[in-house]
């Protein structure tokens, strides 16, 4: 059995390159650029900005005043980076897998992420667990947090990012069992409307043996529940 968390530290030079400070000076700290990271392709930041300063205008503010003339362009970067993953294939990331003799379960817990709510466009984070019955192939740990973190910038809900994240596991590696659980915290229910603080959503999506079988299903539940 091997459990990991993506908290420890992890470090591979095949996934970044160093960049150099300027007139080739070396940086301190070292700045790197994860060629991994989803790319914001499709955006139009200048019609975000509009229409940001449409919004602004249409509550009583004046987009013009010096603490908002920035505003829009910041907001327009800010959903660069949260919908990254729109027009990316998060399964690209198992693409590389290793030939081993293990079927036991393998799980990464609490793999940190945010995503945004389709509803009200507001974020929506928490934590992530993966798991997964090997059919004679494995993949690497930090494999499983790049998925989750892609498919988490899109607009969506929180049924629907888990069930992506639990089909690509399994379409993928062809595993004999997958589980997902994710754990959310949403501001559409803490900061605005029924203004809850504190609650959280949890969903689940099964896959082969952690779906068929009682017993393997209690066995993973237990694990990512399992206090660290």
């Amino acid at each position: 059995m091997e459990i990991s968390s993506t908290n420890e530290a992890y470090t591979n030079t095949d996934e970044v390159d160093c960049v150099s400070g300027r007139n080739g000076s070396s940086p301190e700290p070292p700045l790197f650029i994860d060629r991994n990271e989803p790319r914001a392709e499709g955006i139009d930041f200048k019609r975000i900005e509009a229409a940001v300063r449409v919004i602004l205008d249409a509550v009583g503010e004046d987009p013009d005043r010096e603490g908002l003339l920035e505003t829009p362009a910041r907001v327009a970067r800010m959903y660069a980076e949260m919908f990254a993953g729109l027009h990316s294939d998060p399964g690209r990331h198992l693409a590389k897998v290793f030939t081993e003799d293990y079927d036991e379960i393998v799980l990464v817990r609490d793999i940190s992420f945010c995503s945004m709510c389709e509803h009200h466009l507001l974020p929506f984070s928490g934590r992530a667990h993966i798991a997964y019955l090997p059919s004679g192939k494995v993949v690497g740990l930090s494999k499983l947090a790049r998925v989750v973190e892609e498919v988490a910038r899109r607009p969506q809900v929180q049924e629907r990012m888990t069930q992506t994240i639990a089909d690509l596991v399994e379409d993928r590696l062809l595993a004999q069992g997958v589980a997902v659980v994710v754990e959310a915290t949403h501001s559409c229910m803490t900061m605005r409307g029924v203004r809850k603080p504190g609650s959280l959503c949890l969903t689940s999506a099964m896959r082969g043996a952690f779906r068929d079988d009682p017993k393997s299903r209690a066995e993973i539940l237990g694990l990512i529940n399992r206090e660290a």
